[in-house]
């Protein structure tokens, strides 16, 4: 698989399809490209060349933790890095959760670049930052603090980082534990400041100065509230919105054979969606 230098970190990714038009895909969470494979082969399918990358800190890519920005804000930039490596764009970008995330910032930061936005499980509000600051960062505080760079590394999260990527434990190992938890803790700001924002990340103001296309199918669950990804549609002029999940079947009521079925129909769902967007919005363009 091949790997790009982007911006002092080794970013593993793929592209998937050989279309004129390009979609960059970014999974929720700290998930590896897989995350969104199964979303992207169907659009990529469809005519469209998809690219899919592990983000730094995730999957095989380099785990590199500093920088001035918060992580969320980090990933965007080297999204458009690696696009302009690759000379592919502007593009469709588009993500679940952590992915939406980066999608909306890579559109606030760099808005030459973006043909038009596909984004679904919007997450927003106090339960969601206080969860999110707490798996992304605080959980890792807590370890560097107990025992040092070595439990960082003996983490769950980041013994499969370095299981993927050798390289990383090094750059663990040469942090000093003070700088490791100053950076966490900076980066987890994000998430302390995005509870009292429409959406983790954004302001009002910056969502609705967004331009492009941009095609919202909410979430259903604590994390990513369908008053969350409703409201975006409000802010975002020109958007489209669309319900997958009845608002009374949260993922928390779901047994463990429902979870399964719903996210196969969800997969089938927003293919159908974002197939249908990506070529009326293409079409639009060209006519």
């Amino acid at each position: 698989m091949p790997v790009a230098e982007i911006r002092g970190a080794q970013i593993n990714y793929q592209v998937l399809g050989s279309g004129d038009q390009w979609v960059a895909l970014t999974p929720g969470g700290r998930q590896e490209m897989d995350g969104v494979r199964s979303l992207a082969e169907r659009i990529a399918d469809s005519g469209y060349s998809v690219l899919l990358h592990d983000r730094r800190n995730c999957g095989a890519s380099d785990v590199v933790i500093g920088g001035d920005e918060s992580e969320q804000e980090i990933w965007a930039d080297d999204l458009h890095a690696l696009l302009q490596q690759l000379g592919a764009g502007p593009a469709f970008i588009g993500g679940a959760s952590a992915g939406c995330r980066v999608s909306l910032l890579f559109a606030l930061r760099h808005p030459e670049a973006v043909r038009g936005l596909l984004l679904w499980w919007v997450t927003g509000g106090q339960f969601a930052a206080d969860r999110l600051g707490e798996n992304y960062y605080g959980q890792f505080i807590a370890a560097a603090e107990a025992g040092g760079m070595a439990a960082v590394c003996e983490s769950e999260f980041f013994s499969a980082r370095i299981a993927q990527n050798a390289s990383n434990r090094d750059r663990l190992m040469a942090m000093e534990p003070g700088e490791f938890i100053a950076v966490m803790a900076r980066w987890r700001e994000f998430f302390i400041v995005g509870a009292k924002l429409p959406v983790i990340g954004a302001t009002e103001k910056q969502l609705r100065s967004i331009a492009v296309p941009t095609c919202i199918v909410p979430g259903n669950d604590a994390t990513h509230p369908r008053s969350v990804g409703d409201n975006l549609h409000t802010l975002i002029a020109g958007s489209e919105l669309h319900h997958l999940d009845p608002p009374t079947a949260t993922i928390e009521s779901l047994s463990a054979a429902e979870l399964v079925a719903m996210r196969e129909q969800r997969l089938v769902d927003l293919t159908e969606i974002y197939v249908s967007y990506l070529e009326r919005t293409t079409a639009a363009v060209s006519a």
